[in-house]
């Protein structure tokens, strides 16, 4: 295997045994096989498109399985075996469409005419034999943008994913999606080309994530800000991570009345912020942090545990009976939710198991600072700006992760000075979440904008502001300073340099992907720049 998709990739060059992940050379291969075979259905629906044919099953399709292999979600093989035969059989059928309709079906590229073994242990054997990130093409820089845009790919069908499983599609996302894929198979594209696709990516994800807002936001309501409980209540209990809104819903309404309290973890904290999912008196508080940490809180969770999306680690087996899985998500031996989201076995899982045996009071959190309720006091803070109340703003977000190196994010919000403030969202928030920052004018200075799915919310701020100031958003006493660990924060990154944006500080280490050649051109264009040795350093050189 060969994968360095992730900021903690061994070594810092790629995994070649197994992921830091948890991801075994198997799942390795035939994720890379599975993107393979996306080319190849890619290929035939840009041409279908070509003479009126678009299929939304295979847009949907695409999607999924193009999310299927972001870090963290998917470690069962024989749930790739089924993406694998599903995406061939897939392509033929629309080649039968599209070759009736007058289109083009003969493609030079393998991709459109690869054939999967007929067992799991030839499709492994085929993901080895592929090789795919290191075939993507001869030329190292040519290869690093296309890895860029492959990575990108993965976080934009996740958002694009997430808006459509609440209603929410608009087919020039699925259309660039495919046209993406199948123009990787080419290697007569340029540097200039494929940067422009990889900004073209992020482009299409603020689509994505508009989407993935609407979606929220039309369905459950603003966010407004809530204390979140960090203790616990005595009682049966079910905890929920991931990212998905509907399950959690779905969820609050078959656990009513029957005596289980509901917790979040990781990235469903802001959940609690939503009128209509907040409305559930079952649904109590918050419990662990960030996703790397799973591993040592979840032993100690005494109920039943839901997956949603992404972030899964591999369950130990002192709770792995506690633990489901649902939507994309997969483990090998844990037991599936399937998309009748029945979930009876993860309820009654959780009545069998002992809940927590008293009350205990641990704090609140605020989360709910999403776009409209900071907007909804844009004038103070514009009046804070102009009177010098406020002299700065940070966002410090992003993913967490395990490498060492990630303290400085904790580091740099203890030393953000008084008459700053400090906007968060993602899990990169768990490094300093708990703070005690105080507030500017009862404003806090500490504001969740929410999860990684509401970078959109951040963007929209800072856009209002600009234009609130005349000036553009590089104007703004504003500094982005984000950490990454997986595939939606690389197209985020890309959205924020399709939007012009500058000056942004990253860690806390490049990707490993990028090639001393790309990172200069992201450096000339953008002024991106990794983080300093300490944030003092940073604060210095942002401030003065």
């Amino acid at each position: 295997m060969f994968c360095n998709q992730c900021e903690q990739t061994a070594q810092g060059t790629g995994c070649t045994k197994i992921g830091v992940c948890g991801k075994t050379n198997e799942v390795a291969g035939l994720q890379d096989l599975l993107t393979y075979a996306l080319q190849g259905l890619s290929l035939v629906a840009v041409e279908g498109r070509k003479v009126g044919i678009v299929d939304q099953a295979i847009n949907r399709f695409t999607a999924e399985a193009t999310f299927a292999c972001l870090t963290n979600v998917d470690f069962d093989p024989l749930r790739f075996q089924n993406w694998i035969n599903s995406a061939v059989q897939l392509r033929e059928e629309l080649k039968k469409k599209v070759a009736a309709a007058g289109g083009k079906v003969d493609f030079a590229a393998a991709a459109a005419s690869f054939v999967p073994a007929g067992t799991l242990e030839g499709l492994i054997a085929q993901g080895e034999q592929l090789d795919f990130i290191n075939t993507l093409d001869p030329n190292p820089d040519l290869r690093s943008l296309k890895q860029i845009t492959v990575y990108g790919l993965r976080g934009l069908a996740a958002y694009a994913d997430h808006a459509a499983i609440l209603g929410q599609e608009d087919d020039t996302v699925y259309a660039f999606i495919h046209q993406a894929l199948a123009d990787l198979t080419r290697t007569d594209l340029s540097l200039e080309t494929l940067v422009g696709l990889a900004l073209k990516c992020g482009e299409v994800n603020l689509k994505a994530m508009e989407l993935l807002d609407a979606g929220n936001t039309g369905t459950y309501g603003h966010p407004v800000p809530t204390p979140v409980p960090l203790g616990q209540k005595k009682g049966k209990a079910i905890l929920v991570s991931g990212h998905d809104l509907k399950d959690l819903d779905m969820l609050l309404k078959q656990t009513e009345g029957k005596g289980i309290n509901i917790y979040t973890h990781g990235e469903m904290l802001p959940t609690h912020a939503y009128p209509e999912l907040k409305k559930y008196p079952h649904f109590f508080g918050h419990y662990g942090t960030a996703w790397q940490n799973q591993q040592k809180e979840l032993p100690n969770f005494p109920g039943a545990i839901l997956f949603t999306t992404n972030c899964i680690q591999k369950p130990h087996d002192s709770y792995k009976a506690n633990v489901f899985t649902t939507g994309l998500v997969g483990w090998p031996d844990v037991a599936h939710v399937g998309a009748d989201k029945d979930f009876t076995p993860v309820i009654n899982r959780a009545l069998a198991l002992p809940g927590f045996a008293e009350d205990v009071d641990r704090g609140t959190v605020l989360t709910g600072f999403a776009r409209n309720t900071v907007l909804g006091v844009a004038d103070k803070v514009i009046d804070a700006v102009k009177s010098k109340a406020i002299r700065h703003f940070f966002l410090v977000g992003g993913c967490d992760g395990a490498k060492p190196g990630r303290n400085y994010y904790t580091e740099f919000v203890e030393q953000v000075p008084q008459d700053c403030m400090v906007l968060t969202l993602a899990c990169g928030k768990f490094r300093f979440f708990d703070k005690q920052l105080g507030d500017i004018g009862g404003i806090p200075r500490l504001l969740d904008v929410g999860q990684c799915n509401d970078a959109y919310s951040a963007i929209q701020i800072a856009v209002a502001l600009a234009g609130a100031f005349n000036c553009g958003v590089n104007d703004l006493p504003l500094s982005m300073i984000l950490s990454w660990y997986e595939q939606k924060a690389v197209v985020i990154l890309l959205t924020l340099f399709s939007l012009g944006i500058k000056d942004i500080r990253l860690g806390p280490s490049l990707p490993a992907f990028i090639t001393p050649n790309v990172l200069n051109v992201l450096v000339e264009n953008f002024a991106v720049k990794p983080i300093a040795a300490t944030p003092a350093e940073d604060l210095q050189a942002i401030l003065g």
